[in-house]
């Protein structure tokens, strides 16, 4: 009698093996100048303005500020006053949004719409941001006696400082990975730091005032920049095509011996 048929067997299926997690050294390559960049830039900033709000809201402000203050008016000549009048004009409300709006434009043409975007939302995002901080803390402006000008409005922080600030910092932003990118980046600096000298030097402004805009500004537009720059890659790169002179760090390749 012949000998039953043996059934076929099947061989189990091949479990999926799954995908090589890549080991932590990699993940700081990866994401540890954007962790720092975050650290540095965005929560240390808010931590000092916590700090000098704090301060200002208990106490009413430093005795530094009244000092400062004095050095300025003690030192004021008719040529720094009317030079400084000039600057309050020009990086106020009626000269800043024109410039930002004509750098914009220019981006746009040059079709870097997301470095153009970036730009407007950094400015007029510090100058809302500014106008809820002086309601908030209601901090009065330095005494008219020290004062060269009279200006409405509340003192804390600085929106002079605060919206220029924001303007040079995302500017350096825009095009730092282009050619312009280094002068740019002391343009912005030297820019911040002379139209927030002129507002302790007018007297409209007490110097922690100035400080104060300064740090919002810097937590503010990094943070928009980081956030931006993961939904828009390409607000990392140079703008309008031209030639990265800071290409991003490529993703370190996993090694065989790193998967096991």
């Amino acid at each position: 009698m012949p000998a039953a048929p043996t059934p076929p067997t099947s061989s189990p299926p091949n479990p999926v093996s799954p995908a090589p997690t890549p080991p932590p050294q990699h993940i700081i390559r990866q994401h540890g100048r954007t962790v720092l960049l975050l650290l540095l830039a965005v929560l240390a900033p808010l931590l000092l303005f916590a700090d000098l709000a704090d301060d200002v809201l208990k106490h009413g402000g430093f005795v530094w500020d009244r000092t400062i203050l004095e050095w300025y008016a003690a030192r004021r000549t008719p040529g720094l006053t009317q030079a400084a009048q000039v600057l309050a004009l020009v990086a106020g409300v009626g000269g800043l949004p024109i410039i930002t709006l004509l750098v914009a434009w220019g981006l746009h043409r040059a079709r870097a719409n997301v470095h153009a975007a970036f730009l407007v939302l950094a400015v007029a995002g510090a100058t809302l941001l500014n106008v809820l901080a002086k309601v908030m803390f209601h901090r009065p402006r330095p005494d008219e006696l020290i004062a060269v000008l009279r200006e409405p409005g509340f003192s804390f922080p600085s929106g002079h400082a605060m919206a220029n600030a924001a303007f040079g910092i995302a500017l350096a932003l825009a095009f730092w990975r282009s050619k312009a990118g280094w002068p740019l980046v002391v343009f912005g600096v030297l820019w911040a730091l002379l139209v927030g000298a002129s507002r302790n030097y007018l007297g409209v402004h007490y110097p922690s005032d100035v400080l104060a805009g300064f740090l919002a500004s810097t937590a503010w537009v990094f943070g928009l920049y980081l956030t931006m720059g993961q939904r828009w890659p390409a607000l990392r790169r140079a703008p309008a095509g031209e030639h990265d002179t800071r290409p991003p760090l490529k993703r370190p390749a996993v090694r065989p011996a790193d998967e096991k």
